[in-house]
């Protein structure tokens, strides 16, 4: 779902579900010159915490440190990028079943900041 919405807004997917360094990256896309590096989180409507909120500090690093490592694994160590978040909260109404799906660009830069 993520991709297929990131596609629609006119980005590239470059990779799913990618190992790098320590972490995983869920997805990793182009818009236009800048890399973008998607963390993808799901929650149901009424859970305790939002999704994007789930993302604390250790993911952050995690997500960072992986996306270095795919960065100099491709030769693009110097490519601008960034990393946004896929944020889907599925909402059940009784036998009705939607997602809703907030798109956070630039969500974080390194692992002091936090998501907006």
């Amino acid at each position: 779902m993520a991709a297929r919405y990131l596609f629609a807004q006119g980005m590239t997917i470059l990779a799913r579900n990618v190992r790098a360094g320590c972490g995983e990256i869920d997805l990793i896309a182009r818009d236009g010159d800048q890399i973008v590096f998607v963390e993808v989180r799901s929650r149901r409507r009424g859970a305790r915490f939002a999704a994007a909120a789930t993302i604390d500090r250790i993911k952050r690093q995690r997500l960072v440190a992986a996306a270095s490592a795919w960065l100099a694994r491709h030769g693009m160590s110097r490519a601008s990028c960034r990393f946004d978040v896929v944020a889907i909260e599925t909402v059940a109404c009784g036998h009705r079943r939607g997602d809703r799906l907030q798109h956070i660009k630039g969500a974080f830069v390194d692992d002091d900041e936090e998501i907006s």
